[in-house]
């Protein structure tokens, strides 16, 4: 295994531990602005994944970018209606 990605897996398994940490901790009244600051972070993976995918000649990572930008709207577009959704919760039946 290469060094960059031995760094790179335990870059992610503790930033998996810490973000379930973090998640865990959060009172359920804040939910609905952390699924919101979620869905801003999965539309910047949309972004990230655009580029990943934007080369004209087919391989392997252009085919995981491509994976990755259906993925990432799909939890973007899923996020923000579930956001929705729990807001609509707040409003006045009559309003």
């Amino acid at each position: 295994m290469t060094t960059g990605l031995l760094i790179g897996l335990v870059v992610f398994v503790l930033a998996s531990f810490v973000g379930f940490e973090v998640i865990n901790k959060v009172p359920p009244t804040l939910h609905t602005p952390l699924m919101s600051g979620a869905n801003a972070i999965s539309g910047i993976a949309v972004v990230g994944a655009l580029l990943i995918a934007g080369p004209k000649e087919w391989n392997i990572t252009v085919i995981l970018g491509l994976v990755a930008v259906v993925l990432a709207t799909v939890n973007v577009v899923g996020g923000f209606l579930v956001t929705d959704r729990m807001l609509q919760m707040f409003k006045k039946k009559g309003a």
